[in-house]
C-alpha cells in the first residue's frame, strides 16, 4: 500500500512541483490551498503524512499544526514544515506546535524526499 501525502501549500508552482515530486516517488498525493482546506481534507481522509507551508490563508501552518496535535486522532500524523520563515524564533515555534521536522525553502529535492521516506519509516 503506497503512502498518502497531503501537501498544503499556497503558492500554485510550490504545489504543482512538489505534487509531480511525490508522485514520482510513488506516494498517493492531496493538495490543499490554505489552512483550513488542509483540515478539511484531513477531516476527509488521514494522509500518511503532512507537507505544511507556514504562510497560507485562512489559517497559517502552525495553526494547522497546533490544531492536529490537539486532537488525539491525529497526534502520530508526521508533519514536516516546509517554509521560507527560516528564523531560529520560528523554527522553535513550529517544533513546540508539534511539527516533526522543518525544512527551509528553497529546499534540495533530493534532500526532502529522502527526509519524507525517513519520516514515513517510522511510521510504517
Amino acid at each position: 500500500m503506497s503512502h498518502t501525502v497531503l501537501i498544503a501549500d499556497d503558492e500554485p508552482n510550490i504545489l504543482i512541483s512538489l505534487e509531480f515530486l511525490m508522485k514520482r516517488e510513488g506516494f498517493r498525493v492531496l493538495v490543499a490551498h490554505n489552512g483550513q482546506e488542509a483540515l478539511d481534507q484531513i477531516a476527509n481522509e488521514t494522509p500518511s503524512l503532512i507537507l505544511l507551508d507556514v504562510m497560507m490563508p485562512k489559517k497559517t501552518g502552525f495553526d494547522v499544526c497546533q490544531e492536529l496535535r490537539a486532537q488525539e486522532a491525529y497526534q502520530n500524523i508526521p508533519i514536516l514544515i516546509l517554509t521560507a520563515k527560516g528564523r531560529d524564533t520560528d523554527i522553535a515555534k513550529g517544533m513546540a506546535l508539534g511539527a516533526n521536522d522543518y525544512m527551509l525553502k528553497p529546499f534540495s529535492t533530493k534532500e526532502l524526499v529522502q527526509k519524507v521516506r525517513d519520516m514515513l519509516g517510522s511510521v510504517a
